[in-house]
């Protein structure tokens, strides 16, 4: 076996592997639940605790778990074209030991241009969020990190596994950690928002997985590279076709809070500690949109033309509706966790260009997946700088932050613009290329002119959104509580850890922004008929 056999395999140990490490090194701590703050019982003041004092060992270890992942994605996306096998379309295949024959599933990575994309993205991601994490001031911090880590390796092998069945397994598993994350270091509504996200996920879950049962039932196999080719020499009939997209289009919506089953995530969102909500808003959120696409679109192309209409209103009802609710937010996290939920909508209809068959469908998906990287990285941007303000200013209210921060902490201001405009699809960043392509599929899929003016309008929404939020955050007049504040605890700019982890979103943002055939020949490669 060559050495390129062991490339996914190896990387995907460095999280797990911290993780378990971590819980080593740590203290056998009891998870400790914060204190819960009544009218009686006031809030603790604006200025954030010290961090938790950590081991170097632990330290060293926690930076390795997250960061080397990152690295190593990067250098696997320089080296994609030369390393992808024409006759497969995937890199770095890896069979494992692990097989389970009577179900025909065995477990086996790799990567293609459609997963490339949010591999890098979790990878990315899951630095950020630990560097935030690292430097933060959690309860019982090796703990908290380690199951950070363990969400990141199972996004890591979610989106690496080849086989259908693992990458469900893998998704159901990172969930677990988050869980965990939101019950114990959650905010003060973490115990609602994590019981409410563990019944609709796992209402989605048996969905999902009814959908693949079903796939693999008319199929023979779960495996992705033997999926395509037995779909491709006999498609599936429309009747069969119509209950497996129906089943993962249910399945999948929920997970990625699919209009009308959006009310889990907002508060989900806005309740988990930002490492956390950096995560499951930036990276998890992509599982629904890249599985409906893989699993949907392009195997049961059939079912898709049947459920095209309910995936057009439910997309719509994210772009609009959601983005009408957006609008009326006025604390900070809730704002950032309805305008993603509402951006998942873009995602979609770009799924549902793929209707239309040929190049535009290519179109649609390619546009969908480049989106997913664009806006993912913007929205983990959010979510940590937005835990910067939250820092210090001690609140997220509009009215309480005060305004006119700009002036005391403008690194943090700029950082904070730039994530904003990352998360509009503005030119120069990813995101822009995947607005503007699906903007371009859905016209070629013959949508209406009112219909497109419904998805602008839903565009146009979000940029007054995150306008508002700027300039009620940053530019607007400063109160009197807010001055006094400041009097008492005087307003430092962002950290050198803080600046580095949305440097690093944001510059890669900017990199697939100026150069998009980083991931666009591999996308049109893996898009091929």
């Amino acid at each position: 076996m060559s050495f390129t056999a062991y490339v996914l395999p190896l990387l995907l140990l460095v999280p797990f592997g911290a993780g378990v490490l971590l819980f080593a090194l740590g203290k056998l701590q009891t998870l400790r639940t914060p204190v819960e703050f009544s009218a009686d019982t006031p809030p603790p003041p604006p200025e954030p605790a010290p961090p938790t004092p950590l081991h170097p060992a632990a330290r060293l270890l926690a930076y390795t778990g997250f960061c080397l992942p990152a690295l190593y994605a990067v250098a696997l996306c320089a080296l994609f074209a030369n390393a992808v096998n024409p006759a497969t379309g995937y890199a770095w295949l890896a069979q494992t030991p692990l097989e389970i024959s009577w179900l025909g599933v065995s477990l086996m990575f790799g990567l293609n241009g459609l997963s490339l994309p949010l591999f890098t993205l979790a990878a990315l991601v899951g630095a950020a969020a630990g560097i935030q994490a690292i430097h933060g001031g959690a309860d019982n911090k090796p703990a908290f990190l380690a199951l950070l880590l363990f969400m990141l390796g199972a996004a890591l092998a979610m989106f690496a596994s080849v086989d259908v069945f693992f990458f469900y397994f893998f998704h159901e598993t990172a969930l677990i950690p988050a869980f965990l994350l939101l019950l114990y270091w959650g905010g003060q509504g973490r115990r609602t928002a994590a019981i409410q996200m563990a019944v609709y996920l796992t209402f989605g879950a048996m969905a999902t997985l009814a959908g693949i049962l079903l796939l693999a039932l008319k199929s023979g196999t779960t495996n992705l590279i033997l999926l395509k080719a037995v779909f491709a020499t006999a498609p599936l009939a429309a009747p069969t076709a119509g209950w497996i997209f129906g089943l993962l289009l249910l399945g999948f919506g929920v997970s990625a809070a699919l209009f009308p089953f959006h009310s889990w995530a907002p508060a989900a969102y806005t309740e988990a500690p930002a490492p956390a909500s950096m995560l499951l808003a930036g990276v998890f959120r992509q599982f629904g949109p890249y599985g409906l696409l893989q699993l949907g679109a392009l195997l049961a192309p059939a079912g898709l033309v049947r459920w095209a209409p309910v995936l057009l209103w439910l997309a719509l009802g994210n772009v609009v509706v959601i983005g009408v609710i957006t609008l009326g937010q006025r604390h900070l996290k809730d704002l950032f966790s309805y305008a993603t939920v509402a951006q998942a909508g873009l995602c979609f209809l770009g799924v549902y260009a793929c209707v239309a068959g040929g190049a535009v469908a290519q179109a649609g998906a390619g546009a969908a997946v480049f989106l997913m990287f664009g806006n993912g990285l913007a929205t983990a941007a959010l979510f940590l700088l937005g835990h910067g303000v939250w820092q210090r200013t001690g609140a997220l209210e509009f009215g309480s932050i005060g305004g006119g921060l700009a002036q005391r902490a403008p690194v943090l201001a700029a950082f904070f613009v730039a994530a904003a405009m990352a998360f509009l699809g503005l030119p120069g960043f990813a995101g822009f290329w995947g607005e503007l392509g699906v903007f371009t599929a859905l016209s070629g899929a013959g949508l209406a002119t009112w219909q497109l003016a419904l998805v602008g309008a839903g565009v146009a929404i979000a940029a007054v959104t995150m306008l508002r939020a700027v300039a009620a955050v940053f530019f607007g007049p400063e109160t009197a509580v807010f001055k006094a504040r400041v009097e008492a605890h005087p307003v430092r700019d962002i950290a050198p850890n803080e600046r580095a982890a949305a440097g690093l979103l944001l510059a890669a943002a900017l990199v697939a922004g100026f150069w998009p055939r980083l991931f666009g020949d591999a996308l049109a490669a893996a898009l091929q008929p």
